[in-house]
């Protein structure tokens, strides 16, 4: 048996896999699969805002680094998405506490890209 981690639709599985050789393929009975502990994310500043990624794409440019101050709207970062560049911007006005991706990272919808306090 081989073990797998799986993800379906954003939720992930731990598998069994058993290998058959051989000419003829047996009946195969259903294997009930376990939910794979979820990775744990890595904790927010205690008072920081999240920015998170609206859509899955690629960073293509930071515009903010981290300890400027930013005004609510303004550009942190340029996502490419579906061909498209989208701007990021700040949901709140504050100081950049940390960023969490850097230019040619991809991420997924809902990805921590920076935190403001």
């Amino acid at each position: 048996m081989k073990r797998f981690n799986i993800t379906v639709n954003g939720k992930a599985y731990d598998v069994a896999v058993e290998e058959v050789s051989g000419g003829a393929a047996p009946a195969v009975a259903p294997v009930q699969a376990a939910p794979a502990p979820a990775a744990s994310a890595p904790a927010a500043p205690a008072d920081g805002t999240a920015v998170n990624a609206p859509m899955p794409g690629t960073i293509l440019d930071v515009k903010a680094s981290v300890g400027d101050t930013v005004a609510e709207g303004q550009v942190l970062m340029v996502l490419e998405a579906m061909k498209m560049e989208n701007d990021i911007v700040a949901p709140k006005a504050g100081k950049v506490s940390a960023i969490s991706v850097k230019k040619g990272d991809s991420v997924n919808s809902g990805d921590a890209l920076a935190y403001i306090q």
